[in-house]
């Protein structure tokens, strides 16, 4: 039993739930993929899967291996890719988490030109605004919004999103316009509030004109924990909303979306591409980390800085 083989042969069946299926990704038999993961079983005394005639199911012992084997996989794959004739065309799996906006406007959309540069990279693109432990899930790198707090994880800024106050035009015709941010911390007004995922409640505001401050917390009737559907919620209707330009540029020049206060500036958003730093920078993460960075260029307030 050669066992890089049958540990891929492992690792694939837990991923795709089905051993025919594995077979396919990994252009072999089914009957070889099942061989190799008896033999695997055999070795470690230990059953990984529960097979049924309808699915096949990881035991808790498999579970934990195979969080092993994966990142053993990984290893090996990192240390190929890191051989000079390797790196000039990085290949391999890559696990991404992103938030659902930057997703569906920005990077789905680029993707085709990433698979024409990277045809042999592999990406597997989780999509959610929720925190993510990249070593448990075997991530190897988030993008996120907003100053990366967790000490445990390598971050690389990779520029600055401008924020601006929107609401749809039912909105206003419904509550009014206000004058003042103010406004909406004493009045019939609503904000729509983003639930932090540090913190589990809606995110206040600092908003600035001249040496006037205001920090806008607001009162919500709605509040979300995704952007997509917190940028739903505003079209909507459902209260006044922050958005970063370009999230909101699109529904300003429709008209379903209204710019208010825009006297009054914000603080700009920092995006980040975070990574555990006991994790090799492969090729593969490192030209999709460049990737990103040229995906952001247009929509950044400046060019991003060195990585910290």
């Amino acid at each position: 039993m050669d066992r890089f083989d049958a540990m891929q042969a492992f690792a694939r069946v837990v991923e795709a739930g089905s051993f025919t299926k594995a077979a396919e990704t990994l252009h072999i038999s089914r009957a070889t993929v099942t061989q190799l993961v008896q033999q695997l079983e055999a070795r470690l005394r230990v059953r990984l899967l529960n097979r049924t005639t309808r699915r096949v199911a990881v035991t808790a012992d498999g579970a934990v291996y195979y969080e092993r084997v994966v990142r053993l996989l990984a290893d090996l794959d990192d240390a190929e890719t890191s051989l000079s004739s390797a790196a000039r065309a990085p290949r391999g799996r890559l696990r991404v988490d992103v938030p659902s906006p930057f997703a569906r406007l920005i990077l789905v959309p680029a993707l085709p030109d990433f698979h024409a540069r990277y045809p042999e990279i592999q990406l597997d693109l989780g999509v959610s605004d929720r925190r993510i432990d990249l070593l448990g899930e075997n991530v190897d790198c988030v993008v996120r919004g907003g100053t990366i707090t967790d000490q445990s994880l390598v971050a690389r800024h990779v520029g600055d999103l401008q924020l601006r106050v929107h609401a749809a035009p039912s909105y206003l015709q419904r509550m009014g316009t206000p004058a003042h941010p103010r406004e909406l911390e004493d009045s019939q007004h609503r904000i729509l509030g983003f639930l932090w995922e540090r913190t589990g409640r809606p995110l206040s505001f600092a908003m600035r004109r001249g040496a006037e401050a205001v920090d806008v917390h607001g009162r919500y009737v709605v509040a979300v924990d995704d952007g997509n559907a917190y940028l739903a919620a505003g079209l909507a209707g459902l209260g006044v909303l922050w958005l970063p330009d370009y999230m909101a540029s699109p529904h300003v020049d429709s008209g379903a979306l209204v710019p208010l206060f825009e006297e009054w500036t914000l603080a700009p958003m920092p995006m980040s591409v975070a990574f555990p730093p006991n994790r090799h920078v492969s090729a593969k993460l490192r030209v999709f980390i460049d990737w990103i960075v040229e995906l952001m260029a247009p929509h950044a307030l400046q060019r991003p800085v060195a990585p910290r």
